[in-house]
């Protein structure tokens, strides 16, 4: 689709709806289609990230341990693939190296219908996370190739409202399964979700301009030259690692609150879902805004520490709910998960201003790769830390916590201004 055709488009609406669907849609065309491909592939995310270890245990019939195992050990291989996926982009190009990603991640993705055996399952599993890690590292340095660079935050910042719509759209699409729960069922979403990656990787081919590898650029890449500097650099290392923890927020909200909320809180059980609900809708909302002001470096470390400093305020807010009379613990831990929403899209848009700005231009690939092995480990041994820490050890548990993000968002500036 081309800009001309995106335009005729919209002139062929209504006039009253064609100015509320311009406002709705952003200017550039690149982020345009960026926005259909991520919304395509996040609808599927959601339903598979809903359905899949329901598959595997209800329906292959695995143990839950064993299903637990087989994700941990995947989880290991994702976090390593994120720098040498980075560096392959920064030698053969972003967009190549993104196709190949994701028609491999579809196709084990279809192969999870066709499993038997729980070694060929953990086969899958691990591709299935190399891919997605990796394609996340790539995604970060094609984002840098094709939105300008004044824009990039921004961009992502669009991109990260569309994909939580995608994926709420997923998720609503698995409740119906789930309702079905037949065999059939499962294994339709299952090959939904597998031929989104073919789609996208197809509208990545077609609708994506990427600026071609120049020769110095490709030699650089191809002697290391990227991956050296990032390894080197012990400032963009610090921000990965503080980056890392303000990414157990996600940890967080996704386990740690409604296991409080269940075993910890006399608030009513719904809420255990209705802070996912909370924290998509604000985040959907208020994302793109957030990342205004995030245009000077030290400004986006500011902007950092702001939703580090929130996200920090939500844990001390939802430490209290414990103890209090159901309905004014529900209203505490809304608070506290409004706080943590706050935070989340502070935090995430002065992250990306520092994942790129810190970054070599030339080597965005190598850089990306690093920044997102951070964000990777921390997903990977967040639950732990949120179980046996946090919700082991109640409300010191969330003290630490929340000493934990204050910490890294005041050493993020500190970092910046030396």
């Amino acid at each position: 689709m081309t800009a001309t055709e995106l335009a005729a488009d919209e002139a062929a609406l209504p006039s009253h709806a064609r100015s509320r669907f311009a406002r709705l849609l952003p200017q550039d065309p690149a982020l345009r289609r960026l926005s259909v491909i991520t919304l395509i592939n996040t609808a599927g995310n959601g339903l598979s990230m809903t359905l899949s270890v329901l598959f595997f245990t209800r329906i292959l019939g695995f143990g839950v341990a064993q299903v637990g195992v087989v994700l941990t050990v995947a989880g290991a291989f994702g976090l390593a693939a994120g720098m040498p996926a980075g560096w392959l982009s920064d030698r053969f190009g972003p967009k190549p190296v993104l196709v190949v990603l994701l028609v491999a991640q579809g196709v084990c993705s279809v192969g999870y219908v066709l499993v038997h055996d729980l070694a060929v399952f953990a086969v899958l599993a691990c591709l299935v996370a190399v891919t997605d890690r990796g394609g996340m590292a790539v995604r970060g340095a094609l984002f840098a190739e094709v939105l300008p660079q004044d824009g990039r935050v921004a961009g992502r910042a669009y991109l990260r409202s569309v994909t939580n719509i995608g994926i709420g759209l997923g998720t609503v699409a698995a409740a119906v399964v789930l309702q079905l729960d037949s065999r059939g069922a499962y294994l339709a979403a299952l090959l939904f979700d597998g031929a989104t990656y073919g789609v996208i990787a197809v509208m990545y081919l077609l609708m994506v301009h990427v600026p071609p590898r120049t020769a110095e650029h490709a030699a650089e890449a191809k002697a290391g030259g990227g991956m050296r500097a990032v390894l080197r650099d012990g400032r963009y290392l610090a921000a990965t690692g503080l980056n890392a923890v303000i990414t157990l927020q996600f940890v967080m909200i996704e386990v740690g609150v409604p296991l409080w909320v269940v075993r910890e809180t006399d608030a009513p059980r719904w809420m255990a879902a209705g802070a996912l609900l909370v924290n998509t809708g604000l985040v959907i909302a208020l994302q793109v805004r957030a990342t205004r002001g995030t245009e000077e470096i030290g400004a986006a470390a500011r902007v950092f520490r702001r939703g580090a400093l929130l996200v920090a305020g939500s844990c001390a807010v939802l430490a209290l709910a414990a103890g209090l009379p159901g309905w004014v613990a529900a209203l505490v831990i809304a608070v506290g998960v409004g706080l943590q929403a706050l935070g989340e899209v502070y935090s995430q848009a002065g992250a990306w201003a520092l994942g790129y700005d810190l970054a070599k231009e030339h080597a965005q690939g190598a850089y990306q790769g690093v920044f997102s092995t951070g964000m990777s480990g921390a997903m990977m041994f967040g639950p732990v830390l949120i179980t046996s820490v946090v919700i082991a050890n109640g409300t010191a548990g969330w003290l630490l916590l929340a000493a934990m993000f204050a910490a890294a968002g005041v050493g993020m500036t500190m970092l910046v201004r030396r």
